[in-house]
């Protein structure tokens, strides 16, 4: 019924750039949080940054703050996170992750992406 697609992983030599994108679609009648995690092999699945529907943005890893940055386009349902000066501990599995209100419903649901690989190069 939802859907979320990320797209923009690649591989990088570190000091790189990457944009990644996550668009939600199908039976969307709202979008609330929205954030996005990372998974490196042998690791726990980690929170990056979030976003708010208001615009409020919180980055949860110190490692990452002053390189990356999360936004998104309400009126499309896309989020973003701009990734600069990349490091090889950066490589990962990128999920997006969305609270989704269905069309004719009130309830609010968790979704996941199916995931982007992001692999930087010393």
């Amino acid at each position: 019924q939802v859907q979320l697609v990320e797209s923009g992983g690649g591989l990088v030599q570190a000091g790189g750039s990457l944009r990644l994108s996550c668009a939600a679609s199908g039976s969307v009648f709202r979008v609330y949080d929205m954030g996005w995690y990372r998974q490196a092999p042998g690791k726990r699945r980690e929170l990056v940054a979030a976003s708010t529907s208001g615009g409020s943005t919180n980055y949860a890893l110190d490692s990452v703050k002053g390189r990356f940055t999360i936004s998104r386009d309400n009126a499309k349902n896309i989020l973003y996170l701009q990734m600069n000066s990349l490091k090889p501990e950066d490589t990962a599995v990128y999920y997006c992750t969305a609270g989704v209100s269905l069309r004719g419903s009130g309830i609010v649901s968790d979704y996941w992406g199916q995931g982007t690989q992001v692999t930087v190069s010393s």
